[in-house]
């Protein structure tokens, strides 16, 4: 047996790698955000046009984690996982330097891939170390915990960098850190058994480039409204690839997307509920970060300071659905988190130009970050119910597939719904623009919460399962 499969696995160092090493692939997803403001004004972003520096990040995640997840059982799971470290790190590098528009995108498309690469990985290199039962569960509960409070944190982070020292300091921290993880995966990772196969190029393309196509269509429909050439074009040709997309995994020797996936409701459901969901969350954090220093007139620092109380509440949240789990449905949980999600939404998208930070913004997001809390792990357990262990990698990866591209289309289609407020004046707009956005957000949850009901809950009904253990 080869040297790294017979050498004694330090569990602790492989944990804290994955946690730390998947905590910085999710706090670029958000860290970027308390910073838009200076992006906007030293690159010269448009309105619409910013929304790419966080779409060509999620869009590549998104696009490319299907592909990845397969390609780590090919090619090692290790050995990938160090790659995407490595890739991610250098983009990373490319941001924090950026000057100019199309630079600052493509390397956030970049960072996207070097993410969509870590993230199957991780979870897989988690799961193939730690055994079945309780040691597994508390890996897999830190794990769902760093999941969820990734975001929220990032809007801490960002904005202490970005007052403080630049917003491009946020990237450069990614290269001690990288390098550091790179260096203790070489040392303490242990390389799995591959597996032979062939990779679904096709099929990872016509994902990527179809909805990407859907993205830009959404966008210029904000500035040159839906009848426009470019919308109508963009539109079409995503259309078609994303149907070119099915017909290819029903043909495809080993499809990156197993349609079969899609056959329970259990699972189904999820990923629908995961898309709506992070589509109105990305947009929550969107334009919240937007009002507090356009319209309160707070810095970076500040308002990623006003993100903290909802990162406590939400990490506080994720640690407890475990033991309520115990004695609680999953369902229960997941349609309490939705429903509560979308009572501090609905409040939050009420707001003035006059509304006072702690009753018009901080306890909405309180009650939004408990709801995130308790709604990610039974969300995620659903999308891999019932999953044989050749579906596991494809199961996961389209769980995270919906995760990612629902924040980049939800946050597409609620810029485009939101630049269709009054422009009356500056705070105004804001304002104008985030009570439009975030009432979309409110409506996006309660189609979210009318999918559990009516695709996830008949099946509950009909046939009790055992409560998954949570999972991120």
């Amino acid at each position: 047996m080869p040297e790294s499969f017979a050498r004694p696995v330090n569990r602790s160092a492989v944990l804290v790698i994955i946690l730390i090493s998947y905590f910085m692939i999710l706090l670029d997803n958000s860290i970027i955000f308390t910073g838009l403001p200076s992006i906007q004004r030293g690159l010269g972003f448009s309105a619409a046009g910013l929304t790419w520096v966080q779409d060509a990040y999620t869009l590549t995640f998104g696009g490319f984690l299907l592909l990845a997840a397969r390609a780590g059982d090919i090619v090692g799971r290790r050995r990938l996982f160090i790659a995407g470290l490595v890739v991610f790190s250098a983009a990373s590098l490319l941001v924090g330097v950026a000057q100019a528009e199309w630079w600052m995108i493509a390397a956030r498309a970049l960072q996207g891939l070097g993410a969509a690469i870590v993230a199957p990985a991780s979870l897989s290199l988690l799961t193939a170390t730690f055994p079945a039962g309780s040691e597994r569960n508390r890996a897999v509960a830190l794990y769902a915990a760093t999941a969820g409070i990734g975001a929220s944190l990032g809007m801490v982070i960002g904005g202490a960098f970005a007052e403080t020292i630049s917003w491009r300091a946020g990237f450069f921290i990614n290269l001690p850190i990288g390098a550091a993880m790179i260096v203790l995966a070489l040392r303490y990772l242990v390389e799995q058994p591959r597996v032979p196969g062939r990779f679904d190029v096709l099929g990872a393309l016509c994902s990527t480039i179809g909805v990407g196509a859907v993205i830009l269509g959404i966008i210029e429909s904000s500035e040159s409204g839906w009848d426009s050439p470019l919308t109508v074009a963009s539109l079409v040709i995503g259309a078609v690839l994303l149907i070119a997309l099915v017909l290819n995994e029903r043909r495809a020797p080993q499809p990156i997307m197993p349609l079969r996936l899609f056959a329970d409701r259990h699972r189904s459901g999820a990923y629908a509920i995961r898309f709506l969901y992070l589509g109105a969350m990305m947009g929550f954090f969107f334009f919240t970060t937007q009002f507090l220093q356009n319209v309160l007139g707070w810095n970076p620092l500040q308002a990623g300071l006003g993100f903290l109380p909802m990162t406590i509440v939400n990490f506080v949240a994720a640690m407890a659905v475990p033991r309520l789990n115990r004695v609680v449905p999953s369902f229960v949980l997941l349609s309490v988190g939705i429903a509560t999600t979308l009572g501090g939404m609905l409040c939050l998208s009420l707001v003035h130009a006059d509304s006072a930070y702690g009753s018009a913004v901080a306890v909405p997001m309180l009650v939004i970050g408990f709801g995130q809390g308790l709604t990610f792990a039974p969300l995620t357990s659903y999308g891999i119910s019932g999953v044989g262990p050749d579906d596991a990698g494809a199961a996961s990866g389209l769980l995270n597939t919906c995760h990612q591209l629902g924040s980049s289309v939800g946050l597409a289609i609620l810029v485009a719904v939101a630049v269709s407020a009054g422009t009356s004046d500056a705070a105004s707009q804001v304002v104008g623009r985030m009570n439009l956005a975030l009432t979309g957000s409110t409506v996006l949850l309660g189609v979210a919460l009318a999918v559990a009901f009516a695709v996830i809950l008949p099946r509950e009904l009909r046939r009790p399962v055992e409560r998954p253990t949570a999972r991120p």
